[in-house]
């Protein structure tokens, strides 16, 4: 009776709308997760939750669209151990869809028992079931992967958490009155429309200055965010790795030069925002 019982759960949860059903998810990491890693899982979930697995029934080939050569996947139910972040009121009894890779035997693993991290959102009218927020958001848990998230979330959390960044909107470069003087305004496009710049400043004599400005005081005293903190992650993971061609405000070449320069000068000093998963 169990497994009819699975089974007839699993279609059910393969008859909900496709907005209930996650990518697949991507094997684990053969290296550690590094923080733009656990920033971007952390910034697009709704919930984050240690869970339990209870059960998994396997989700006919046919019947799983888009799964991928070499994966299985699975229908899950979970027991909900721990709320991290998210709404409260989440029901013990956890459902949901997840894509994993076969072992090397091309078996499915067993996973029941496991305890696991789920980066996910609610699904509306369907209680106790979650769609995971992308190709990665079910994690195996451990103390340490959970504690190097937690600060994260208290970061997202607060009330001046840094905005999305989605763009550049225009970069100028203005020469001062001396001789290897000039300033350089870099204004940033957000996803709530908050205002947010970077200013470079040069002066003869000494190395070029720069900072970031979350707000709409341009501050001159702004300096660069500390490396695995939000405000790096907005910027390092979110800026092209040049200056929009289009945003350059500059009409002179030289003007236009040093912006380009001077944009590459925080892109290199912010560092790669390099991911694992």
């Amino acid at each position: 009776m169990g497994n009819i019982r699975i089974l007839c759960l699993s279609l059910a949860i393969i008859a909900a709308p496709l907005a209930a059903q996650p990518a697949p998810v991507a094997p684990a990491p053969t290296t550690p997760l590094t923080y733009a890693d656990i920033a971007g899982l952390a910034d697009g979930a709704q919930l984050v939750l240690r869970a339990q697995i209870r059960s998994q029934a396997v989700i006919e080939p046919a019947r799983a669209a888009g799964l991928a050569p070499g994966f299985a996947r699975l229908y899950i139910e979970a027991r909900t151990l721990s709320l991290i972040a998210g709404a409260s009121g989440v029901g013990e009894q956890l459902r949901y869809l997840v894509d994993v890779p076969l072992d090397s035997r091309g078996k499915v693993p067993k996973l029941a028992k496991r305890e696991v991290l789920l980066f996910a959102r609610s699904v509306p009218g369907r209680p106790g079931e979650l769609q995971l927020v992308s190709r990665s958001g079910q994690l195996a848990y451990s103390p340490e992967l959970e504690a190097r998230l937690r600060p994260v979330l208290t970061e997202l959390a607060s009330a001046d958490s840094p905005p999305r960044i989605t763009g550049v909107r225009d970069a100028l470069s203005v020469p001062g009155n001396l001789a290897g003087e000039s300033e350089t305004q870099i204004f940033l496009d957000t996803g709530r429309g908050d205002p947010v710049s970077i200013t470079v400043l040069r002066r003869p004599g000494r190395s070029p200055a720069w900072g970031v400005s979350w707000g709409e005081i341009i501050d001159q005293a702004a300096r660069p965010p500390a490396p695995e903190t939000v405000e790096w992650y907005r910027l390092a993971c979110a800026l092209p790795a040049r200056l929009p061609a289009e945003a350059n405000l500059a009409q002179d070449a030289a003007a236009r030069a040093l912006a380009a320069r001077d944009y590459a000068l925080v892109m290199g000093e912010l560092g790669p925002c390099v991911r694992t998963l």
